[in-house]
């Protein structure tokens, strides 16, 4: 087991290793208990007129991080491992858009929309393969900074509650932050510290995409193109992983039946299944700098 400035890279590899191998729990994941609780939580708390979102929040995430602060000094490399390893989702990631990518290079489009619908909320049921391609490498590039880089921050701040923090925000988020009737007022709090607990993490996930493929036309599509995003912290990170891909991506998209023309991201030509591969690799390449560069800062500090 390794001891001092050492220990956090090394857990973190250790925990990277275990997504690799083993992916997401196929049954009795936490999350799901997580989820459930979060859904009664809401259930009760969620009020016409009061506005009960930050309370929720605290209830469900707080006590679940200050257990983990609380017995990380009995165990803190085992501790960190599992706990990053729980918030890691890359395997998971990969599989989903390999699952997308593979019937689309094949010709099965109907089978490519339906699993491209299972990782994005627009519908796909009328998506040519390009639209289907964009749509899976949209949800990748995102979902990189959500399923891992975001992680992998604030394990480096804080260990494993730190991810652990970051997960269970960012859940909450997934399940609270609509601009519907129902979480508009109730689900702002969660909507809003996901926002700030990914807003480091998501500029330098950005930076990581850029430096890992066409850098400058990268850098530029994510000065120019990351403000017109709605979201605050996906826009930087579409911007600069299309760009760093080659790919333009954003356009129309149908959304509960309704066309919305969202903003253009990245340059080049609409993107093909070969594209998703590639973001893909993207992804994984960008992990490992991550990875490397923890050891580093290790060794400097050591």
């Amino acid at each position: 087991m390794p001891d001092g400035a050492l220990a956090m890279p090394a857990a973190a590899l250790a925990a990277a290793v275990l997504d690799r191998l083993l992916g997401e729990p196929r049954r009795f994941h936490p999350l799901i208990g997580f989820g459930n609780l979060a859904g009664r939580v809401e259930k009760l708390l969620n009020r016409r007129n009061l506005p009960a979102g930050l309370l929720a929040w605290t209830l469900v995430v707080l006590p679940f991080v200050a257990l983990a602060f609380a017995l990380r000094p009995f165990a803190p490399f085992a501790i960190d491992v599992a706990l990053l390893y729980f918030a890691l989702g890359s395997r998971s990631l990969a599989e989903h858009a390999e699952a997308v990518a593979r019937p689309l290079r094949e010709g099965r489009l109907d089978e490519a929309r339906q699993r491209v619908g299972w990782m994005v909320s627009r519908d796909t049921a009328q998506l040519n393969e390009s639209g289907v391609a964009k749509a899976g490498m949209e949800s990748v590039l995102e979902n990189g900074n959500d399923a891992i880089f975001g992680a992998l921050f604030w394990f480096a701040l804080l260990g494993g509650p730190g991810a652990l923090l970051f997960r269970l925000a960012n859940t909450l988020d997934a399940m609270w932050g609509y601009r519907t009737e129902r979480f508009n007022l109730f689900g702002r709090p969660a909507a809003r510290l996901d926002d700030a607990l990914n807003w480091l993490p998501a500029r330098l996930t950005a930076l990581t995409y850029a430096l890992l493929g066409q850098t400058r036309q990268a850098v530029q599509c994510w000065r120019t193109q990351a403000g017109n995003w709605e979201s605050p912290n996906a826009g930087p990170v579409m911007s600069a992983g299309a760009g760093s891909l080659g790919v333009r991506l954003g356009g129309a998209a149908i959304y509960h039946g309704q066309e919305e023309i969202r903003p253009p991201l990245g340059c080049g030509p609409a993107p093909v299944a070969a594209d998703l591969d590639r973001a893909i690799a993207l992804i994984r390449h960008s992990q490992w700098l991550w990875l490397a560069v923890l050891f580093v800062i290790g060794f400097l500090h050591a």
